[in-house]
C-alpha cells in the first residue's frame, strides 16, 4: 500500500494526464496546506476529450460515454468529446454536466500514485498546481502532529484501490487481446450545410473495439468462462456504450450552435 513520502527526496517518474506539478506528499512540505472546497472544481479536465477508465466502471460509464480501447496496451477510455481539448461534459465554469458519470480517474485528483525511481516503490503525490489547494484549507492534509488526516487517509485508500483496479483492467485488456477479439472501428460525423443539406462525412475517431463476430465465434466453453468470470458482462457494457456516439455528436453540435457568432466588423 502506498503511503506519504517521508522526505522530499523521492524521485518520481512518468507523466500523468491533468497533473502539471506533481509532488510527493509529505508533512514537511505540505503540513500547512490542504484542499479548499470548490462548488465547480472540474476545470482541470476541460481540455481532455478522453479519460482512462477501469473495467469495473464500464456498466455505469457506458450510460454516459462511448467506451473505446486505444494504444498499444488497449487502454479503455471514456470518450467525453469529439474534438481535441474539448470535454463536452465540463462547463466553462468548471461544473460537471448534471447526471453524467464522473470517472474515478477524475475523482482522485489532485491525488495520484507515482513511481519513485530511487526507492523502487509507489508514493502518494499531489498536483501542487491544482487550483483547489492552498493554505487555510477546508480539508487539511496533515494534523498538528504531522500525521495524515482522516480525509488524506481516505484519498490514499482511493488511490490504492484505483491502482488495484488499473491492474485488473490491464489483465482484462490482455485477455481480450489474447483471444483476438479486437477490431479497428471508425466513428463518423456528417455535418449539415447552411442550406440544410448533408455535408461531407468526416471521420472523428479511429479506435479499437470488441468484434461481435469474433466474440460469437469463440468456443462455447470459452464463452461460459467469460460469463462466469464477469468479463462477458463488461464486454457487452462496452459494446452497448458505442451507441452513445450519436449522443456525443449531438452534444458537440449543440455546444457549437450555442456559441455566439463572431461580430461583423465590416
Amino acid at each position: 500500500m502506498a503511503t506519504p513520502a517521508q522526505t522530499d527526496n523521492a524521485q518520481i517518474t512518468g507523466q500523468v494526464l491533468f497533473y502539471s506539478n506533481p509532488e510527493p506528499l509529505n508533512s514537511e512540505t505540505h503540513g500547512k496546506i490542504g484542499l479548499r472546497r470548490l462548488d465547480k472544481p472540474f476545470a482541470f479536465a476541460a481540455k481532455s476529450h478522453v479519460v482512462p477508465l477501469t473495467v469495473t466502471e464500464f456498466p455505469v460509464a457506458g450510460l454516459s460515454y462511448p467506451i473505446i480501447f486505444a494504444g498499444e496496451k488497449y487502454q479503455p477510455l471514456a470518450v467525453m468529446g469529439i474534438n481535441q481539448e474539448d470535454n463536452l461534459f465540463i462547463q466553462p465554469d468548471g461544473a460537471f454536466v448534471v447526471g453524467a458519470y464522473i470517472p474515478a480517474y477524475i475523482r482522485r485528483y489532485p491525488f495520484v500514485l507515482a513511481n519513485d525511481s530511487q526507492n523502487q516503490q509507489l508514493v502518494v503525490c499531489i498536483d501542487r498546481g491544482a487550483s483547489m489547494l492552498g493554505e487555510l484549507p477546508d480539508l487539511a492534509f496533515f494534523d498538528a502532529k504531522g500525521q495524515p488526516t482522516e480525509y488524506t487517509q481516505g484519498c490514499i485508500q482511493f488511490c490504492n484501490d484505483f491502482e488495484s483496479e488499473a491492474r485488473r483492467t490491464e489483465s482484462f485488456s490482455n485477455l481480450l487481446r489474447e483471444l483476438d477479439l479486437f477490431e479497428t472501428r471508425k466513428a463518423h460525423f456528417t455535418p449539415v450545410n447552411p442550406d440544410g443539406s448533408p455535408g461531407e462525412p468526416q471521420q472523428i475517431a479511429e479506435y479499437f473495439a470488441v468484434s461481435e463476430d469474433k466474440l460469437k465465434a469463440l468456443p462455447d466453453a470459452k464463452i461460459k468462462e467469460l460469463f462466469e468470470n464477469g468479463a462477458l458482462a463488461q464486454i457487452y457494457a462496452h459494446l452497448t456504450s458505442l451507441l452513445g456516439w450519436d449522443r456525443l455528436i449531438a452534444l458537440a453540435i449543440a455546444r457549437q450552435q450555442a456559441q455566439p457568432a463572431p461580430a461583423n466588423l465590416n
